[in-house]
């Protein structure tokens, strides 16, 4: 019975992001950030890849001198989408450091092929998403995996480097993301 409170309540939530998107995008075309396509390095076109919750647990309890950054996000949420220009610039700007950035997807299985294939592709970052069957969530998932976040709304960044976490639920701007990378880098 959990399971499929939890289902209906995630579905419910992301279902109204999407309302929202749409809403946002429609009103007005100069509020939005379109995400440029990438050029150059052609390694990074991988497909993306599925994990289960419990593969993606093991990804966020990652515990080592590595900042691990992960966000969570749909294609189809206009806040997810106009965060990700910021995400690429500090990945291309930490290329070489010890950052990881991993973007979990949670589009519906249905779209895998295409509007999430199609969005790894234009933007070059396949081999850095993670498909997560939200199907496949329960409570446990995210009481185990974080303090504040309950799956109800996307975007979400986590953030990992040691023993020191940070959750920010919402659209992050370029200046929090830099602010929030850097006191791990310190």
């Amino acid at each position: 019975m959990k399971k499929i409170i939890l289902s209906t309540l995630l579905l419910t939530a992301l279902y109204s992001c999407k309302k929202e998107s749409q809403k946002t995008e429609t009103a007005s075309a100069s509020d939005s950030l379109s995400v440029t396509k990438a050029t150059g390095n052609e390694a990074n076109t991988s497909a993306p890849k599925e994990l289960s919750p419990e593969g993606v647990g093991q990804h966020l309890a990652k515990n080592n001198d590595t900042l691990y950054v992960t966000n969570f996000f749909a294609t189809w949420c206009g806040p997810c989408m106009r965060e990700i220009p910021s995400f690429k610039n500090k990945m291309e700007e930490l290329k070489g450091k010890p950052v990881k950035f991993t973007f979990i997807n949670l589009d519906d299985k249905a779209e895998w092929n295409t509007a999430v294939k199609d969005f790894a592709t234009e933007n070059n970052l396949g081999k850095n998403i993670i498909l997560l069957d939200g199907q496949k969530l329960d409570p446990n998932f995210f009481h185990n995996n974080f303090k504040q976040w309950d799956g109800g709304s996307i975007p979400f960044t986590f953030m990992r480097k040691g023993d020191k976490t940070d959750e920010y639920l919402g659209m992050m701007t370029e200046e929090v993301l830099n602010s929030k990378i850097d006191s791990f880098l310190k």
